[in-house]
């Protein structure tokens, strides 16, 4: 174990920070990549169902936001810790945090699958949907609230992987899970009929599949490990996993927030502005998630060197994932720029969807290639253990600079404003996190000698 320990260490600290980050980017970036191409393949498939059965993978992109909220505090906050303790050479530490982690997401996932299915219509109305989306929001809804437990568990393992290093291990664990859903969408979508049930139900069964490899691979590969004997009994290890993962969880859970407020907003307009802005936001997803993905290989290299007083490598990282990020996300942005109509139109083909779609489209690939640079300053902070200014961070795009945006530009311009107002937040959102990234780069030098 101590020459394992030893070969992680020098990995760590030692190779060349950006053949690292893309070495642990890459992985990351392809599971993020076919996670949200198996969203699109539900948008898709679903689709052909007509805009009313869209808008429900609208809605229901808002209830997996909420979850994802709780799992990713609950997986970064313990990948920190895991990292902190890998660096300082501590393994029985590393696995205390991951077991209670885990433990603790697979029985928050349980409790909230069992609140919200006894609630689940007036959740499904609450979260945006119709009269005439909430059959199918229902349906698709029920399917992935009985996964509730298998994806939070999921995610813990996932992060916990990616800050020990093994993102490829990771990687394998989530593309599994996409690849299968994606195989489920086209046979009980397209094949049998099942509808928007069975996209739900390709969904659920993807995500059982997916937590049970990730578990077989973290007991074969990692070095920390998920005992239940490990759980830690002192209540201050949880308060330190929910305080480094609270941006996470405000991240996600404003998104999730911020979404429902825009299907409220577009009710309205009615289910072809929803279904339009639902493909927009799993679009743009996909572009993001390149951003993200490259962002989550750059966290655990940040987190370890800083713990490592290793200051330089910390500050090199940062500036490389950041051009990194922008280079990769702005070319991946040119199709929606140039063909915003023919994209919207491979997933829906009523005319109202495309009519809305396309200009929204256009504008928020553009927001898009400004995102990297709050990324890796809300990253960056997070992994250097400044839960607060990684906080604030955390709430300016779905929040702080989107909330009020959408609500002032859909009071004073209407479906216009709705199309807009994300793009409008990414570049409030970008502008606001500089000053912090340039002030970090120039001055933290001493607070991470001091750490």
């Amino acid at each position: 174990m101590t020459s394992t320990v030893d070969i992680h260490y020098k990995k760590m600290t030692e190779t060349p920070v950006s053949k690292l980050i893309i070495r642990l980017g890459i992985p990351t970036t392809i599971s993020m990549l076919v996670t949200s191409i198996y969203n699109l393949a539900d948008t898709y498939f679903v689709g052909r169902l007509g805009p009313s059965a869209q808008g429900a993978i609208s809605v229901l992109f808002t209830l997996q936001c909420i979850i994802q909220a709780v799992a990713f505090m609950l997986g970064h906050g313990s990948g920190v810790f895991v990292a902190k303790y890998l660096a300082d050479k501590n393994v029985k530490r590393a696995t205390e945090f991951v077991s209670s982690a885990f433990y603790l997401s697979v029985f928050l996932g349980t409790l909230f699958m069992a609140v919200g299915l006894i609630i689940i219509k007036p959740f499904m109305l609450f979260l945006g949907s119709t009269e005439t989306i909430l059959p199918y929001a229902v349906q698709y809804g029920a399917c992935v609230l009985i996964a509730t437990p298998f994806i939070m568990g999921s995610f813990v393992l996932n992060n916990c992987l990616r800050y020990e290093g093994k993102a490829f291990y990771a990687m394998i664990g989530l593309v599994s899970g996409g690849l299968l859903n994606i195989l489920g969408d086209f046979l009980l979508v397209y094949v049998f009929n099942f509808g928007v049930l069975g996209a739900g139900i390709a969904t659920a069964v993807s995500q059982m599949v997916s937590f049970v490899l990730l578990l077989i691979l973290y007991k074969k590969f990692a070095q920390s490990q998920t005992k239940i004997k490990a759980i830690s009994k002192n209540f201050k290890d949880y308060l330190r996993i929910m305080k480094i993962g609270l941006p996470s969880f405000i991240r996600q859970g404003l998104t999730s927030i911020s979404g429902g407020i825009l299907n409220n907003l577009a009710k309205p307009y009615g289910d072809a502005t929803i279904a339009a802005m639902g493909v927009v936001n799993k679009y743009t997803s996909v572009i993001a998630f390149v951003g993200l993905g490259i962002g989550q290989g750059f966290q655990p290299v940040a987190s370890f060197n800083y713990q490592a007083k290793r200051f330089d490598r910390v500050k090199n990282a940062t500036l490389f994932t950041a051009l990194f990020g922008t280079a990769l996300v702005s070319v991946l942005s040119i199709p929606g720029i140039a063909f915003p109509r023919f994209i919207i139109s491979l997933f829906q083909k009523d005319v109202d969807v495309i009519s809305v779609g396309t200009l929204a489209l256009r504008i928020a690939s553009i927001g898009v290639i400004v995102m990297p640079v709050s990324i890796v300053t809300n990253m960056l902070f997070q992994s250097t253990f400044q839960a607060g200014k990684a906080s604030f961070l955390s709430m300016l795009r779905s929040g702080l600079a989107f909330i009020p945006t959408l609500i002032l530009f859909e009071t004073l311009f209407g479906i216009v404003g709705i199309q807009i107002s994300q793009p409008v937040a990414d570049l409030i959102s970008s502008l606001i996190s500089l000053p912090f990234l340039v002030y970090f780069l120039l001055k933290g030098e001493n607070k991470c000698k001091n750490s």
